[in-house]
Parts: C-alpha cells; structure tokens; sequence
C-alpha cells in the first residue's frame, strides 16, 4: 500500500502541537533570501499543505540532495509561528524517511492564500526584503502503481530537552519560553529562550555619533550542542547587564531581538546577533551536568594565514619560541599604550609574528615572557585573533581576542608532542617582515656570490632568499633614527622626526608634537660567507637581533651618556657571529642611479642541528647515487 502521511498533521501543527512527530511530504522548495540563504518548504499531509521555512543548519541536506521535491521527510523538532497574521512552520529538526516518492493524494493550498505569484514571504524588519515566489495552484496526481506496497521505518519518538523552569515574576497566562538551540534561532520565531555560557565578553565602550552619546558592549555565548552567538547591549540595556555577565558562567537567556551580524566585527560562525532590550531576561543557571563545554576554537594552521585575507578574525596555536619586551606606544589620540611582539611556530613548518596590545602586554605576555626566559616553550592558543598583511602577514590582539597559555584541549596536546619529538629543532619560515605572498621564495638558499652572478632584485618584483653569513662590520655612523611613536591605525606610524625649539618632537605626517620620540634601527652591516661579502640594511627588530639590545639604549650610551668605551664593547661583542638572514633583494633608483638594495627582513641564529640535516638533504638530493659508508 502506499507511504501513509500523518493524517490531519497540517491542522495539528498549526494549533500549536510541537510534541507530535509527523510524516508530512515536501511538495515544493523555494531558496529566497539576498544575503541571507533560506529555503522554504511546501510540507503536505496529502490533504493540506502549508509553508514552512528550514533553520539554517539544515541548509546542507537540501544542497546535497538529501531532501528535495517529493521527499517524505518526518518532523523531529519545529515551531509554529505567527508573522504578519501568517503562520510559519519554522522546521528545526527532521529525518528523510524516503529521499525520492510520488506525490501522494491532492494537496491545496493554505486556506485563504491567494495565487503564489501576487504575495511574498512574510518578513519583518529584522530580515532581508520579501522575495516573491512564482509557484502556480499546485495540483497532483494520485500514485502511479497502487499495486505497490512500501512501508517506511518511522524514527523513534523524539524526546525534546526538558525545559528550564525560569524564576520571578511571568506575566500572566504567559507560559515560560521553550528552550532551544542557538542553531536553531531565526527571526520567525515569536518567543524563545537559550542557555549557553559566556565565553568572552567585550570591554564597555562609550561613542558619540549624530543622535548622541551612547555606551555599548557584547559578549559571547556557546551553547551545549556547539551553537555559538554574539549579545550586544546598548545604553540602558548596558546598565542592567555589565555587572551582570561573567566570563564562564551559564545563563538562560530569552525576549531579545535577531539582527543580522556583522561579519566585519563578528568573528562567531552565526548569521544573526542578539540584540538584549529593555524586557530581555538573563539569568544565572547551576551548571551541575557540565555539557556546555568552556570554550570551542577554529584553528588554523600557520601556514594557512599567508593566504587569509587583512582584517580577517581567526584562532590559530603555536609554540612560543621568542618573546620581546613590553614597549610603550603613543597612539595618535595622545594615549599611551603597551606593545608586545612574541613569535608562534606549528608543525605546518611556518612560523607568525603576534603582536599583544594593552593589557594583554602585561598580563599573559609577562608570564609567557618568563616561561621562554627560563626555559620553557610554552603552547599559546589564540582566539579571535586579528589578520594584518603589512610587512608579510602577522596577528594581533583586539579587545575581544582571548589567549590561553597551555589549553588543555587535544590540539595542545598534539603540537606539545610534536614539539619535544623534534618539532623544537625543526627550522620555520616565518610569514611575517614583508614576505612574498605565498612565501615560497622565502625558503630559496642562497650564497652571497649568487646573488650578483643571478642578477637578483633586477626584477619588476623582488626576491626573496636565505643565506647564512657572519656578521664581519657595523657602521656606528647614523646607525639609528629618532621615530615617531603614534599610531596610524594599528599600526606605529614610524616616520623620522625632528626636535622643534621647544624640545618637544615633532612629526610632520602626523603633525603632532610630543614629550618623547622612538628610537629605530637603520644599520649598515657588512656579512660575509665563503663565497663573498656585500653589505646588508637591518631596520629595527633585525637591528636588535644582531645587537642584543635596543636602538633606544645604543643611543642613549653614544648620545646622551657618551660612553663610547662600552658603545665599542657592544659593537664588537656582536661581530663574527654566525647567523641565517632573510633577505629582501629589490633594485632602486638613488639619485640617477640605479642601485641594488639588500635588506634584512629577518635574523635567526644558526641552529646548527637542522643546519646539518638541511646539509644532509641537500647532499641527498645533488648526489643521489653517492655511496653509504
């Protein structure tokens, strides 16, 4: 006999039944919606039918064929909503029964509707503009061989989450909100509530715009089955919340408003943001079963930032292998703050330059600082951390990012094995210091002869390459200059200052004076290996690999202090020592000429165990028919 629908299951769904788990079919799919994708339904009892919109975590069995026109499919979890005086079966969870089956019976159209072509979707103004079907009266025919039996495997009974019974005063007749995942929010649903723990929550920021002075701040949630969810509060929504929320804490949440999120801001996999309102309710939970885990990341590895896009949020982990002090910065609203840069290494074979902003400076950055400082290596995950491509590609901090030194969580663990197996010998590319995009040529070795004989840097582009030389002289004469510390943007602004005749700094680009200037490298070095030597450029951070100390105190000693005896110690304390440069090879024009410019983009020490397996390789692969001995 043929596959049997629930009877009368459009009737029972529309008076608000949601316990039952029918068997309905799906007549008619319709993908509607700009920059929001939906799919709508036309679900069948063989009698009536009815407009139903998918959460969108269900999207990916409509696009892989899993549930498509004719499919009986059974209901597992949905709500039935009013919007503009419609109702709306807003389907949250659902099993295909039969992928592929005969339309069954004749099913009409809701009572009341009007020709399909002459209405549009119900929306509000939380949503995109309605988009217009052009679907015509659907009419069917009966199944083709009666003849044939099917009878299809219904689900077990579905069994809802018991719901949290909320505390304080309800409004009369007013039945507490069905709790339900964040997956499954979506505008159309009229009353909801979720419990989830905050996993961030964002500073309180003031602003002033054209209707005003206002003050806002969000926070994040995560729920047990993975859902993931930003809460922004405004003004009077501020004062009754800030105090409330707590970082690891379970709340019940419920009465808020969905608003599309903004990608530019949001780094949460979640196309709608929670809007908390002066009727919103959040409240504390007991978190006595520990389901909703503490935190969910989204790594990506090193290597896959090279390719991410500037001012895209990511989570990335890494092996702390450097970390430099904490420096003052004035930023170019006269405010002074706290820089950190600190380099993260994975078994992708790359490496990362993450700079710490703040308060995350003095905090996490001081005790990773003694953790290299002593010794130790430690596995640093970042979460929501910034994409910079300046000078290469590096992260950094913002006010939402959260690092966890140690994480007990299974990629930790992993990158911790790699490490001590070997992976802490193991030579890394870094993509920061204006490397090629892609990075590939960084990792071409060179000898220093090559360089001229190949003509490198004569190019439209420049080439990037690695050669390991010593360092034989440094020119003392103007080896550094006096810097502009404010910020443009996130980034310091850097330029080359001038003391005006009040003994204040001035910066002509940013056209600000200030008590105190930056101090930056500018050497001229001369390294040698056993081919050559040419002369190399080194700005700051490679200025202050080779030196061992800061532009600031070479100057000070020479300058101010005129202590030219320890200035001279210094200098050739620092001579004849062996490093691999990174370097940057592009032709200029100076004057009428043009001249080829090397640069240091990055120094590292010789780690002469991977040095000698690189030398191995390279035997290897040039004499591949060499005798064992």
């Amino acid at each position: 006999m043929p596959v049997n629908l629930t009877r009368n299951a459009i009737a029972m769904m529309n008076s608000g039944d949601v316990n039952s788990k029918p068997l309905v079919q799906v007549v008619d799919i319709k993908l509607i919606g700009n920059s929001q994708e939906r799919y709508r339904f036309l679900l069948s009892d063989s009698e009536s039918t009815q407009h139903a919109m998918l959460a969108t975590q269900l999207n990916e069995q409509v696009r892989t064929g899993r549930v498509k026109k004719g499919s009986i499919i059974q209901l597992i979890d949905y709500i039935c909503s009013t919007v503009q005086n419609r109702r709306i079966i807003v389907v949250l969870n659902m099993e295909t029964i039969i992928p592929e089956y005969e339309i069954i019976g004749n099913p009409k159209l809701p009572t009341g509707s009007e020709p399909e072509a002459n209405k549009s979707m119900p929306n509000n103004n939380l949503l995109e503009p309605s988009t217009r079907s052009t679907n015509n009266r659907y009419s069917a025919p009966a199944p083709a061989n009666k003849a044939q039996s099917f009878q299809p495997t219904i689900q077990p009974a579905y069994q809802p989450p018991p719901n949290y019974k909320i505390q304080g005063p309800i409004m009369k007749n007013e039945a507490p909100a069905r709790i339900i995942p964040i997956a499954a929010l979506n505008p159309y649903q009229g009353r909801w509530a979720i419990k989830a723990r905050v996993t961030a929550k964002g500073d309180l920021r003031r602003y002033n715009n054209a209707r005003g002075d206002g003050k806002v701040f969000s926070f994040d949630l995560l729920d047990s089955d993975g859902g993931e969810i930003r809460v922004t509060c405004f003004n009077a929504v501020v004062d009754r919340f800030y105090n409330v929320i707590e970082v690891g804490k379970v709340y019940l949440i419920s009465k808020g408003s969905l608003k599309p999120a903004q990608k530019n801001f949001n780094h949460l996999k979640n196309e709608w943001e929670i809007f908390l309102e002066s009727n919103s309710t959040v409240e504390l939970c007991p978190d006595e079963d520990g389901s909703i885990p503490r935190q969910q990341f989204s790594f990506r590895p090193i290597t896959e930032i090279e390719s991410a896009e500037n001012n895209s949020l990511l989570d990335v982990i890494g092996i702390v292998i450097s970390v430099n002090p904490s420096v003052p910065i004035l930023r170019k609203n006269g405010m002074e703050t706290q820089r950190r840069i600190l380099n993260l290494k994975d078994a992708s074979g790359k490496s990362v330059e993450l700079t710490l902003w703040g308060d995350f400076c003095n905090k996490e950055g001081q005790k990773l600082q003694e953790m290299v400082d002593s010794g130790l290596f430690p596995v640093l995950a970042v979460k929501a951390g910034k994409v910079n491509d300046f000078n290469g590609k590096s992260v950094g901090t913002i006010s939402s990012t959260q690092l966890f030194i140690d994480p007990d969580c299974p990629e930790a663990q992993g990158l911790r094995a790699w490490f001590e197996s070997g992976g802490r010998n193991t030579a890394s590319i870094s993509i920061s210091k204006e490397l090629m995009p892609g990075g590939s040529k960084n990792e071409i070795r060179k000898t220093l002869t090559q360089i001229k004989d190949e003509g490198l840097g004569r190019s439209d582009k420049p080439d990037w390459v690695t050669a390991k030389a010593t360092v034989v002289f440094i020119k003392t004469d103007n080896f550094c200059y006096t810097a502009c510390p404010l910020m443009v943007g996130d980034r310091q602004c850097n330029k080359k200052v001038t003391q005006s005749g009040n003994k204040r700094w001035l910066c002509d680009r940013c056209n600000q004076e200030f008590e105190e200037c930056d101090y930056r490298y500018l050497l001229q070095v001369q390294i040698e290996d056993h081919t050559g030597l040419t002369w190399v450029t080194a700005f700051q951070e490679a200025g202050e690999e080779i030196l061992g100390c800061s532009a600031k105190e070479m100057y000070l000693l020479k300058y101010e202090l005129q202590d030219d005896t320890r200035f001279g110690e210094i200098i050739r304390s620092r001579l004849f020592h062996q490093y691999l440069f990174r370097l940057k090879i592009k032709e200029e024009l100076y004057g009428d000429e043009q001249r080829v410019k090397i640069t240091v983009v990055k120094v590292d020490k010789v780690n002469y165990s991977a040095e000698s397996r690189y030398l191995l390789d390279m035997v290897t692969k040039n004499f591949p028919n060499r005798k064992q001995f």
